[in-house]
Order: structure tokens, then sequence, then C-alpha cells
């Protein structure tokens, strides 16, 4: 039981620093940098495109491929200590569908948009911008889902009390999710935007989870 609980808090520790790693490249390349490839002089931008950004998106894909390892051990954990709860679903849904985002939609186009390999490079940036602003969209809701699993309300809600709720938020976050895949920036488009509506998002589903 005692190399448990190492496991469980190594784990614990780990997914904090990757996800730390990969949250905050998130943010570098929404905030940040984003706007800087608009006003940057033609010199800056290719120096940034063939230097910094493939630098910068080795530490976040792999950030977020060790947040989400982690993330299973932990999941692991809470469902074999039988601490399920709706926030935890939501949170590691949330998560898996940005680590998805990261391996499956934006390395791949962000290497067609940097020149990296052949294709279409405005498309390319297209879909891996939106895909950028649906996890920084998921970010706040996320964290706040992870958190308040163990922390918020009791332990959150049980899984056998709430599926309504559960089942409605689910149905929210996946269709977030093919809007990534398949539709269009709309609000989240600007830096504003995407902050205001990772804040409306996370709000709606704690009312979601907490009333219905």
């Amino acid at each position: 039981m005692e190399i448990e609980y190492i496991v469980n808090m190594l784990a614990r520790w780990g997914h904090l620093l990757f996800g730390m790693t990969w949250i905050g490249l998130l943010y570098y390349f929404n905030f940040i940098q984003g706007g800087y490839f608009k006003s940057a002089t033609p010199e800056g931008l290719a120096d940034a495109k063939a230097k910094l950004a493939p630098e910068a998106l080795w530490w976040f894909r792999w950030g977020a491929m060790f947040t989400f390892i982690t993330g299973i051990v932990l999941l692991y954990g809470v469902e074999k200590m039988g601490q399920m709860n709706s926030y935890i679903v939501i949170g590691a849904l949330l998560g898996t569908f940005m680590f998805l985002n990261v391996w499956l939609i934006i390395w791949p186009n962000q290497k067609i948009a940097l020149g990296m390999v052949e294709g279409d490079a405005a498309a390319a940036g297209g879909k891996a911008l939106l895909a950028s602003r649906t996890n920084t969209l998921f970010s706040g809701p996320m964290a706040f889902c992870m958190l308040a699993g163990p922390h918020f309300a009791g332990y959150g809600k049980a899984l056998s009390t709430n599926m309504t709720a559960l089942y409605a938020s689910l149905a929210v976050v996946i269709l977030l999710e093919l809007n990534a895949i398949f539709g269009k920036q709309g609000p989240i488009a600007s830096v504003r935007g995407v902050i205001v509506s990772s804040l409306v998002l996370t709000g709606v589903l704690v009312a979601m989870l907490q009333m219905l």
C-alpha cells in the first residue's frame, strides 16, 4: 500500500509539472506568439518560424504527452478508491480532448504551417489555430473540474446521483470538440474572446453539474 501512495504522489507531482509546461506554452502560443507573428518583420518572422516555434512545440507536445500519461495513473487511483465523480469525468474528458488536439491536429498542421513539411500552409495554420483556441477554451473548465473533483462541494456529486447533469455536460464538451475539428473559431477567434469564453464555459459546466 505504501508503494501505491508513493506512485500516486509522484504522479500528482509529475502531472502538475508537465501540466504547467503544457498549459504555459499553450497560453504563450495563443496570447503572445500569435500577436508577434502578425507584427514581426519578415526577417524576424522567418527566424522565429525556423528556430523558436519548433523548439517551443517540442516542449509543448511532450508536456501534453506526459501530462496525459500521469493523468491516466491518477485516474486509475481515483477509480480504484471509489472516488470517481462528475467533475473528474468532465475534467478528464476535457484534458483528453486537449491532448488529442495537440498530437492529431495542432502538431501535424503546425509542421505544414511552419514549412517543415509540404502542404497548404494557410489551411493548415487555420486548422491548428482553431484547435489551439479550443484547447485554450477548454483549459479553464478543465482546471476547475480537476480541482473540484476532490475539493469542491463535498468531492463533487457522485455519478450515480447526477447522471443527467453528466450527460448534458458531456454533450456540450463533445459538440465543442466537433467544432474544433470541423467548425469555425467564432467568438474564440480573439485573445479576449477565448479568455471570456473559457470563463463562461466554466460557469456553464459548473452550473449544470451542480444544479441539474
